[in-house]
């Protein structure tokens, strides 16, 4: 076990990476973030920020010297980076399940190896496989990078070879995947912990809507059948276990109209959709986090109540500050901000939770109080 007293890093300095920070350093860890942006919202509350790029020799020389295990805040490290790393000190999760996760044809192929169904898809890694990718799959379909795609950049809704060809091009030509665009009843995500030795535990299902490919709300616990809910930690566990990960992961899915349940991606890390257990749980995802990294037990995932997620976007501050007396007016509603300066449409600034002994209460709390803390600006 490491201890609180030692010295932990983390790559990425972005809202997780903070999370993460702000959680480790509750627990009387010292912590270094390696982050390219000298603003970085982890950079700025860390013990020590590494103000470099993700490959930089010097840096990574530093973080590997100084700390008793690294993690990561996001999967899009490169794989040369990781791999040195692992070289040289603890990492979790590992280079290998970080680089079958970091690439959707990869990560796909090694889903529908470990015998769970995802969404019917071709890779697409030259323009000239295209056609027939199109030809194999039925339309409406939608075309995504294989890789640096997130919160719905990088891919393009198309209904026919013509406007495939299109997207490819304004994707960069890159290697990307085809998938159908299947009929959703829900979304929804499973949060697991598993540790060094495969013990696993997991969080209780969110439910999960998004708007423009972006999380708006996550809702918990999620309405699914009790048997729908055990197929989705089931599975969960077969591909944890199949990547001998040790951390956090998230799994999201798609139930579709036909009831069918489908893998959508991993994350090999916290996720958005688990950010309700800051405040409901009682022991967060970050927590899991660094427990996990330092060979701990898991903490307990009960959750304490019903709790709705909304995420807060950059174009809530268009008009200036949210009325934020609204939210606070509400003593079952938390606020967590991240320490971004510059709002921006899209961007995750932070989010809030509501919680009540009723779930449906939970989310018209939360859907009215965004409503208001959109009707104009906070003048002090």
């Amino acid at each position: 076990m490491i201890l609180p007293g030692a010295t932990l890093g983390v790559l990425g300095g972005g809202q997780l990476g903070r999370m993460f920070t702000v959680a480790a350093r509750t627990m009387g860890y010292r912590v270094i973030v390696l982050d390219p942006d000298p603003d970085s919202p982890a950079g700025r509350i860390a013990d020590e920020h590494l103000h470099a790029g993700y490959g930089d020799p010097w840096a990574l020389r530093q973080l590997a010297e100084a700390c008793e295990a690294v993690t990561v805040e996001f999967e899009n490290i490169p794989a040369a980076t990781l791999h040195e790393l692992q070289r040289r000190c603890l990492l979790r999760p590992s280079a290998l399940a970080l680089e079958i996760t970091q690439d959707r044809i990869r990560e796909k192929a090694f889903v529908r190896r470990s015998g769970i169904p995802t969404t019917p898809y071709r890779a697409v890694r030259r323009a000239v496989e295209l056609e027939q990718a199109v030809a194999e799959l039925r339309p409406p379909y939608i075309l995504k990078r294989s890789s640096l795609g997130y919160d719905g950049k990088g891919q393009v809704p198309v209904a026919d070879l013509e406007q495939a060809r299109a997207a490819y091009r304004d994707l960069g030509g890159v290697a990307c995947v085809l998938e159908e665009r299947v009929s959703l009843r829900q979304e929804i995500s499973v949060i697991l912990v598993r540790g060094a030795q495969g013990e696993c535990v997991s969080y209780p299902l969110a439910e999960n809507v998004h708007r423009a490919g972006i999380l708006e709300l996550t809702q918990v616990p999620a309405r699914v059948e009790d048997s729908m809910a055990r197929s989705a930690v089931d599975a969960g566990l077969r591909l944890a276990a199949a990547l001998d990960y040790c951390g956090v992961m998230a799994i999201e899915f798609f139930i579709t109209e036909g009831g069918e349940l489908l893998v959508n991606e991993i994350a090999p890390r916290p996720h958005n959709s688990g950010h309700y257990t800051l405040d409901a749980c009682v022991t967060s995802q970050f927590e899991q986090q660094v427990r996990m990294l330092c060979g701990l037990p898991a903490g307990s995932t009960r959750l304490l109540s019903a709790v709705a997620m909304v995420n807060l976007l950059g174009e809530l501050w268009a008009d200036g500050a949210p009325r934020w007396r609204e939210l606070f007016a509400r003593p079952q509603v938390k606020l967590h901000l991240y320490g971004k300066r510059e709002p921006r449409p899209g961007r995750k600034m932070g989010h809030l939770c509501s919680l009540d002994a009723d779930p449906g209460r939970a989310r018209a709390t939360a859907t009215e109080v965004m409503a208001r803390l959109k009707a104009g600006r906070d003048h002090g």
